[in-house]
């Protein structure tokens, strides 16, 4: 964590998303979270709770928003197993990810900002 005057805000060093520093951390935001950072693979719904940091029951009890938003959609069977993947074609995931990219971008300028030091030129 850094501090800049009376501002504190998490750096590089946080574990957590940008996502997530700037919407909350709660479960349902983890799982965006971690959709949005992983949109291009497909997960279990088990991986998605392992790898959101979500347990399990949680994760079952809002799923269901995510299926009636059409967030997610299914993209195939592995044995028993249901995969997931963001859906993309949703005009509100696609905001998602804009705003997920703008929050990346304010956190890396602050940080930047933060590490800048001054030059000092001596003639």
């Amino acid at each position: 964590m850094y501090t800049q005057g009376k501002i504190m805000f998490r750096g590089p060093t946080s574990d957590q998303s940008s996502f997530v520093l700037a919407m909350g951390n709660t479960p349902f935001i983890r799982v965006v979270s971690f959709l949005l950072e992983n949109r291009i693979f497909d997960y279990s719904k088990t991986d998605i709770a392992k790898n959101a940091e979500v347990g399990w029951s949680t994760l079952h009890g809002i799923w269901k928003r995510f299926e009636e938003m059409n967030i997610v959609n299914m993209t195939r069977r592995v044995g028993k197993s249901k995969m997931y993947k963001l859906n993309e074609e949703n005009p509100v995931v696609r905001k998602m990810i804009e705003i997920d990219a703008s929050i990346s971008e304010y956190y890396a300028a602050r940080v930047a900002q933060s590490q800048m030091k001054p030059i000092v030129i001596r003639s």
